[in-house]
């Protein structure tokens, strides 16, 4: 048989209440998009389907870039984007002429 058929502990498996211990947690349902609980703030759309947005989560305030997707008429957020807290927006904020002149000497 090979090594990818047999487990270690073929002898040792978890009882019946154990197994409950560990059972997955449950998800809990996000606030809708239109919710009065969202505190979005979106401040442009960069393309049909990005928008930079400022939110208030968790009692900190964020800068969030990403990317949205409509699924059964609710556009909806993304994995891919990035979220800024302000002192890391306030760095890239100013670099921006260092990013400027790196654009430039590039194009």
């Amino acid at each position: 048989m090979s090594w990818r058929g047999k487990r270690k502990d073929d002898g040792v498996r978890a009882s019946d209440d154990d197994s409950e211990a560990h059972a997955p947690a449950k998800k809990v349902a996000k606030p809708a998009e239109d919710s009065e609980e969202s505190d979005d703030i979106v401040v442009c759309n960069i393309s049909k389907n990005r928008r930079v947005s400022v939110r208030n989560w968790n009692g900190k305030i964020w800068i969030d870039i990403r990317e949205f997707y409509v699924k059964d008429g609710k556009t909806l957020p993304g994995k891919k984007g990035i979220s800024l807290s302000v002192d890391q927006w306030n760095t890239l904020r100013n670099h921006a002429g260092d990013i400027d002149k790196a654009l430039s000497d590039l194009s």
